[in-house]
């Protein structure tokens, strides 16, 4: 005997209650403890290995430090792609994986290859760190201390206190601090002095490590007393340090104060923030794994009021960004939308009766709790695309409940008891319910597996609406069946109410003659159903396609390049006017500077800048993101920065998806790098002359020029130099020295440098003087063995896959089709640039990311395609009867791609997943209608009338389902979003055009296939008439 849930249900009320009492409360626990965040969190398996020798030119950190680290780190399994940058001083290597690979694991993998490679290293290596790249890393909260006056050392300690409070905090990984150049002691060398001494830098560098040697020395015993032995260690005063002993030079001691002025001192800097304008140290808090954005910055925000009533006098504390205010405002804006779409589908129940209405609208909360419930099992936050996905849902949780409702209502009207009613009605329909819910299943299943970083990014959607309708199924066929025995009425006019009266006299009298001539010419009712899908056609290559749009959040970037061996303080200047331009923008209403380097990372997908002195970046936000005023604002903020000369300044807005380059990106790979200077020229004169681009950027546009000391090693050998002792003379008085640790009274460890004095450090001559130590003990000047002179180098070498590459990126103006841009820049590229043999050009950027994700949609549509033509031939037992339900599908499709075109949409990724969602919508409701028909011939009822009969009586909850999706859809298609709108319009437009076609198609194509078939044998068991079909 077969299990029959709804008669389960209905006769053990008691025990239904108390599951679904149960399933409830563990929805409300879910609601109420899941995470909250603005994106989802994914692992993302790439891994950063970041290295710094100061000094190295690129060339040199290319030869010393990337090719290494790429040969050791190409060894690795499921390495999918290396890319690497090496720039002044220092190599950035990212590693990216596969993205089914266990990121943890990985992880462990790199650092073991790392650490031992690290000994072949070159030795003066300053940071050699490896850091995973993930969703969590970036800042949540970013604060900023602002003074004017204290001194930097003082501020930075503040900043370290406040670190330290916000560390300790419930669900903050980490905190850390920007912009406070390291203090440190520095031994300022007197030249002069030195050159009359005849003492050469490195003696003063090697008595002060030396002294300042920490090492241990064993122990000692006194009685049954056992004692560590110390001496030495870190310096503890400046005295010290000035009597340090140099060498005797002429029977007299000379000691570091005698030719070296010692002081607190900044280590030059590499990055200076300002915070509205005002001298700043930035303070940032990054998340745990898991941990919830809001109740962590409730916790943080707590810390910060306590600490603000403990600063010190000048010194004020600002809050910038805070990620759950954006958290706040999108998921709000979702809950008005789910409170609207919830309004719109009551609205749509009143055919059914204030009764039946409340019967369904229980399906809703329902299903949403358990869904909630299970998608916190699996690991999901709550985020914008779990919103959007529950949103989505709304409008198709209530499909089955409202099918099997209608019929169960529809029996109680023929004169069945309730429980009778609630029970066969149920059975009646299960089947089908069961087979549209495993359709509708089926196409957002493959969702769930794309491939590559967009479909870990858009996951969370079609979890949400996966979790919710298989709850509304369980819903449907057992608490609603017993909440129909318990509220349908028996007495109810056997046509239903005013509004439904009205409705079935309207299908009675337009739909049925309609249906009733389709059939008496089918041939002729396709081809004018097929001619207006064709209209279609030419809307495809109009509407473009298209990845992820923007974040539309209220944040953005300016960045600001200045050309190659820029001072710092000439960046400045350009720093100082954006900082000034913006400003005078009452929209904005805080901006965060950075001078040398990027701002901490504050969105997923876009990096920290690494140091360099012609880079600066400001961080500004708009008091909220308007999408008719805000691009307008930043339009003309381009045009301003676009004037500024010896600069190039961009605007640049946050987008979602995985992480790219820039919307337009050209890669040029080749071995030679003057060949690709040349060809990196050419390719920027094209994509700047390419209509709808902007902001061009080309990183080998200009060399760096160097100074080259032009060491002779044969003389300085022949002068008794020994090998290598005027480079790291060179590299003491220039970059200096970290000899040894000076730690002061709250126990908080400097370095003690050994440098040049700043005010000599530019000057060529003062090189000359620098006298280098001989094997002899004697000294000799710098310039008797070197003659310097100035060279040219590339600023940066990039390699992709051990290649090297240089990457042109463009951006598109507003409202700008990237694609568009795309194909024309690529067509006239492949018409202007001649490519030497062994050099290759290859597209990056969105048209590389969109490749990726669309190769796994491809893939994603033809599993749900075939999976629901499974289930329909397991459900129908007939390859025809599957066709007619899914030949349902390109109805829906011509409606979407016009809903797309009308509104001004491309064909974005979400745009696609909601087209891939439509087929097993739309295809529902084919299966009601054929299901009916079939169950109609098994009474007995010839073909023709059987059609016209069930055309006819499955209009209504055909009707119903359809407008419901459409209600639940439309606040997030009005809700103007790049990110989730697309794929509610596509849906509305989709189901549209085929709830109006399909009524007619379906009908046709099954009367079609099935003439002249033999008539289905009478069904006499008992138990299926007593479910039979009412008509």
């Amino acid at each position: 005997m077969s299990f029959d849930p709804a008669g389960f249900a209905v006769r053990r009320w008691q025990f239904t209650l108390v599951a679904f009492a149960l399933l409830t409360m563990l929805g409300l626990n879910a609601f109420f403890s899941t995470p909250r965040s603005e994106d989802p969190h994914f692992p993302i398996p790439i891994m950063i290995v970041r290295a710094v020798l100061p000094g190295a030119e690129p060339t040199e950190m290319e030869q010393l430090i990337a090719d290494p680290l790429e040969d050791v780190l190409d060894g690795l399994d499921d390495v999918d792609e290396i890319r690497s940058t090496s720039q002044d001083g220092a190599a950035v290597i990212q590693v990216l994986f596969n993205w089914d690979v266990d990121t943890d694991r990985k992880y462990d993998e790199v650092v073991r290859e790392v650490n031992a490679l690290r000994p072949r290293l070159p030795d003066g290596l300053a940071l050699l760190e490896v850091r995973r790249a993930r969703t969590t890393e970036v800042a949540v909260i970013q604060v900023a201390l602002v003074s004017e006056h204290l001194p930097m050392r003082r501020l930075e300690k503040v900043a370290d206190r406040l670190r330290e409070r916000l560390a300790r905090a419930p669900g903050v990984r980490q905190a850390e601090y920007w912009g406070a150049p390291p203090s440190e002691v520095r031994v300022s060398l007197d030249l002069p002095r030195l050159a009359a001494l005849q003492l050469p830098a490195t003696a003063v560098a090697d008595a002060l490590a030396a002294a300042g040697a920490e090492a241990p020395l064993g122990a000692v015993h006194a009685g049954e007393r056992r004692f560590n032995l110390k001496a030495g260690g870190a310096f503890r005063d400046l005295e010290t340090i000035g009597l340090t002993p140099v060498r005797s030079v002429e029977g007299r001691v000379v000691r570091v104060q005698d030719v070296a002025d010692v002081a607190w001192a900044e280590t030059e800097p590499t990055h200076l923030a300002r915070f509205n304008g005002a001298r700043a140290i930035y303070v940032t808090v990054k998340q745990k794994d898991g941990a919830d954005v809001a109740r962590l910055t409730t916790a943080v925000n707590a810390a910060l009021d306590e600490f603000e009533k403990t600063l010190p006098s000048g010194v004020k504390l600002e809050r910038g960004f805070q990620q759950s205010d954006n958290v706040k405002h999108r998921l709000n804006r979702l809950f008005r939308d789910f409170g609207l779409a919830l309004t719109l589908v009551l609205i749509t129940l009143l055919p059914l009766g204030f009764r039946a209405g409340v019967v369904v609208m229980m399906s809703i909360p329902l299903s949403l709790l358990i869904g909630l419930s299970v998608m916190q099992g699996l690991g999901f936050t709550l985020n914008q695309l779990a919103i959007a996905g529950f949103v989505l849902s709304l409008g198709l949780l209530v499909d089955d409940s409202i099918v099997v409702t209608e019929n169960i209502a529809r029996r109680l009207r023929a004169g069945e008891d309730r429980v009778t009613a609630a029970v066969n009605g149920t059975r009646q329909i299960s089947l089908a319910v069961l087979g549209c819910t495993a359709t509708l299943m089926l196409a957002f299943l493959p969702l769930m597996f794309l491939p590559e970083g967009s479909g870990a990014y858009i996951r969370s959607l079609p979890v949400a609406v996966l979790t919710t309708v298989a709850a509304s199924l369980l819903v449907s066929l057992t608490i609603i069946p017993f909440l129909a025995s318990r509220i349908l009425s028996r007495h109810e006019d056997p046509e239903g109410n005013a509004l439904l009266r009205a409705i079935n006299g309207g299908i009675h009298r337009i739909y049925s003659p309609v249906l009733h001539r389709a059939l008496a010419r089918p041939w002729l009712a396709l081809a004018i159903i097929l001619g207006i899908c064709a209209t279609t056609i030419p809307m495809l290559g109009a509407i473009g396609s298209s990845l992820f749009p923007p974040a539309e959040t209220p944040q953005f970037l300016v960045r600001i390049e200045t050309q190659q061996g820029t001072s710092l303080a000439k960046t400045g200047e350009a720093l100082r006017y954006v900082e000034g331009r913006l400003a005078q923008e009452e929209a904005i209403v805080w901006q965060a500077a950075n001078l040398g380097r990027g701002n901490p990372q504050i969105f997923y997908n876009v990096n920290q800048a690494e140091p360099q002195p012609n880079y600066a970046e400001v961080y500004a936000s708009l008091e909220a993101w308007n999408p008719a005023e805000s691009p307008a604002l930043l339009d003309e903020l381009r045009a301003d920065f676009d004037r500024y000369p010896g600069a190039r300044i961009r605007v640049i807005v946050f987008e979602n998806g995985p992480p790219i380059e820039a919307p337009i990106a050209v890669r040029l790979q080749g071995q030679d790098l003057n060949v690709l200077k040349a060809l990196a020229a050419q390719a920027e004169a094209v994509l700047k002359a390419t209509p709808g681009a902007r902001d061009v950027s080309n990183p080998m546009r200009l060399d760096r020029t160097d100074l080259d000391l032009g060491l002779d090693e044969g003389k300085a050998a022949a002068l008794g130099v020994p090998a290598g002792a005027g480079r790291r003379i060179t590299r003491l008085a220039l970059s200096g020295e970290a000899v040894a640790r000076f730690r002061d009274p709250d126990g908080d460890d400097y370095a003690v440098n050994v440098r040049l004095p700043m005010d000599a450090r530019n000057e060529i001559a003062a090189l000359q003087d620098i006298y280098l130590p001989t094997i002899s003990g004697q000294t000799v000047p710098m310039g008797a063995v070197s003659t310097p002179v100035l060279t040219s180098s590339p600023a940066r070498i990039d390699r992709v896959d051990r290649q090297r590459t240089v990457t042109i990126t463009a951006y598109v103006g507003t409202g700008v089709l990237t694609s568009a841009v795309t194909a024309e820049a690529v067509e006239r590229l492949e018409a202007e640039l001649a490519l030497p043999p062994g050099y290759s050009l290859q597209l990056g950027g969105q048209a590389e990311a969109q490749s990726d994700s669309f190769a796994g949609l491809g893939a994603a549509v033809l599993i749900a395609v075939f999976g629901i033509l499974a289930v329909l031939v397991l459900e129908f037992g007939k390859f025809k009867t599957a066709l007619v339900v899914a030949g349902i599908i390109p109805l829906g499709l011509f409606g979407a791609v016009a809903a797309l075109w009308l509104t001004g949409n491309s064909m974005s990724f979400t745009a696609t997943i909601g087209m891939i969602a439509l087929i097993g919508i739309e295809i529902k409701n084919s299966i009601l209608l054929v299901d009916f028909t079939e169950q109609l011939r098994r009474t007995g009822m010839a073909l023709r009338p059987a059609i016209e009969r069930a055309g006819e009586v499955r209009f209504l909850p055909v009707l119903l389902t359809s407008v419901t999706a459409i209600a639940g859809l439309t606040p997030l298609a009005l809700e103007n979003s790049g990110l989730y709108s697309p794929l509610a319009i596509a849906i509305i437009g989709g189901l549209v055009t085929s709830t109006v076609l399909s009524r007619v198609a379906t009908p046709v194509m099954y009367w079609l296939l099935s003439r002249g078939e033999r008539e289905p044998e009478v069904a006499q068991d008992s138990a299926l008439t007593a479910s039979a079909p009412i008509v």
